[in-house]
């Protein structure tokens, strides 16, 4: 099995950790990317298989898929233990709602600070920065009552942690007055998947004078 991401890529992010949660004999390899040319020139395998011209790509013998959900559950029906969907109908259900928010919803707000290039000042900047509010302050009143966002760890999890890591360091961070939000992050933060993972696209930032976030 290959996963091929890049050092700066969100989605590439979150199908490196759910592979490592599994301890999946993985090949990983990183597209050339710079923060000045971004994924320029394309990696010939990205060109090929992905319409969108983006990261993650999963191969595994005949099997050639991208989108990072879709690795989530290519993973989950190959190697089904640890389970990162929740067994219960109703809980597997909130789940998948909450990865897509994360990928679909509060991406939105993300796309826009990356837009932005760092200027937060501007009203759209601003704008995209007060949703996330809103939506950090609304998990933080769930994570109120539970230690992971479905009941048990999942993809959900992983989901909103990237979303939100990567959110963080182009000015969308949560505030600190929401501590059940920031006790979850230092759990997701504690994980060994999760940490080698941050600490590899933290160095890549560090390695271009980018401040990684504070968990």
């Amino acid at each position: 099995m290959k996963l091929i991401t890049g050092p700066l890529s969100m989605f590439g992010a979150k199908a490196q950790i759910a592979v490592a949660e599994k301890g999946i004999d993985c090949e990983i390899e990183f597209v050339p990317f710079s923060l000045q040319h971004r994924y320029s020139p394309l990696h010939p395998d990205v060109a090929r298989l992905n319409p969108k011209k983006q990261v993650p790509l999963l191969f595994d013998g005949q099997v050639e898929i991208f989108d990072s959900t879709l690795i989530f559950d290519y993973l989950e029906h190959k190697h089904p233990e640890p389970a990162l969907w929740p067994a219960g109908i109703a809980e597997r259900a909130e789940a998948r709602l909450l990865e897509l928010k994360a990928d679909e919803l509060f991406f939105q707000d993300f796309k826009v600070l990356m837009s932005a290039a760092g200027k937060t000042a501007t009203p759209e900047a601003q704008s995209a920065i007060e949703s996330m509010h809103r939506y950090y302050e609304a998990t933080d009143r769930a994570l109120a009552s539970r230690e992971w966002l479905a009941g048990s760890y999942s993809y959900a999890d992983i989901a909103f942690f990237c979303a939100s890591w990567f959110a963080s360091i182009l000015g969308g961070a949560p505030s600190p007055d929401f501590r059940h939000l920031g006790a979850w992050r230092k759990r997701m933060i504690a994980r060994p998947a999760v940490g080698q993972t941050m600490g590899e696209i933290s160095a890549f930032l560090s390695r271009n004078g980018v401040p990684a976030p504070a968990v």
